[in-house]
C-alpha cells in the first residue's frame, strides 16, 4: 500500500464510522489530504480502485448534477484498519526497544566479562 493510499484509507475509515453507506466526493478527499499531497480526481479514482481490489471498500460511483459522488461502503479489512495500523506501529516500536534492551545488556556483559578475565 503507497503512502497516498494509506492517507485515503485513514480519511475513509474516519469519515465511515459505523456500517452504512457514506457519499463522498473526489474533492472533500482532496481537500483533506491537501496539506500532505495534491491528488486529483484520476489518482483519487485509481486509489478507490485499488482499495477496492484489495478488499477493504465497496464503492460505487454516482452521477449528479453537482459533480460524481462515490458511495463508500467499509468492509470488514476496511473497519479494522485503523486498529490494524495502531497495533502494527506498538509491535514495531516494542520490536525496537527489545533490540535497543538486548544491545545494552550484550554490551554491559562483554564488559563484565572483559574485566573479569583482564585481571
Amino acid at each position: 500500500m503507497t503512502k497516498k493510499e494509506k492517507l485515503v484509507m485513514s480519511y475513509l475509515c474516519n469519515r465511515c464510522q459505523q456500517k452504512r453507506t457514506y457519499l463522498i466526493s473526489p474533492q472533500e478527499i482532496t481537500q483533506a489530504l491537501s496539506k500532505r499531497f495534491v491528488l486529483s480526481v484520476e489518482e483519487i479514482d485509481e486509489i478507490m480502485v485499488s482499495l477496492s481490489n484489495e478488499n477493504y471498500i465497496d464503492f460505487v460511483v454516482s452521477e449528479s448534477k453537482k459533480g460524481y459522488f462515490y458511495c463508500v461502503n467499509l468492509k470488514k479489512c476496511g473497519q479494522t484498519y485503523n486498529a490494524d495500523t495502531k497495533r502494527n506501529r506498538r509491535t514495531f516500536g516494542l520490536l525496537v526497544l527489545r533490540s535497543m534492551f538486548l544491545a545494552v545488556v550484550s554490551f554491559v556483559f562483554g564488559v563484565i566479562l572483559k574485566a573479569i578475565f583482564k585481571g
